[in-house]
């Protein structure tokens, strides 16, 4: 597999943290060399490893939030 760059340029928050240590959460990334996008991902505790995550411009993030504040959670 072919190494790639990243760079985390904000920490946001923590969502979740698991027994392993690991935890998913919500980070500004920048992969390669496009521009920063919103991140939630589970990540290893030195941020060296990561799992499958997805990624929202800021537009597609304000959608989510009006989405979810608009759902009824039971």
């Amino acid at each position: 597999m072919a190494d790639f760059k990243f760079e985390i340029e904000k920490h946001i928050g923590e969502i979740q943290k698991y027994e392993n240590n690991w935890t998913k959460e919500l980070n500004i990334v920048k992969w390669g060399d496009y521009p920063a996008k919103y991140d939630i991902r589970d990540w290893n505790p030195d941020h060296t490893r990561m799992k499958k995550g997805v990624t929202f411009t800021e537009e597609e993030l304000v959608n989510l939030k009006d989405i979810l504040n608009d759902m009824a959670i039971e």
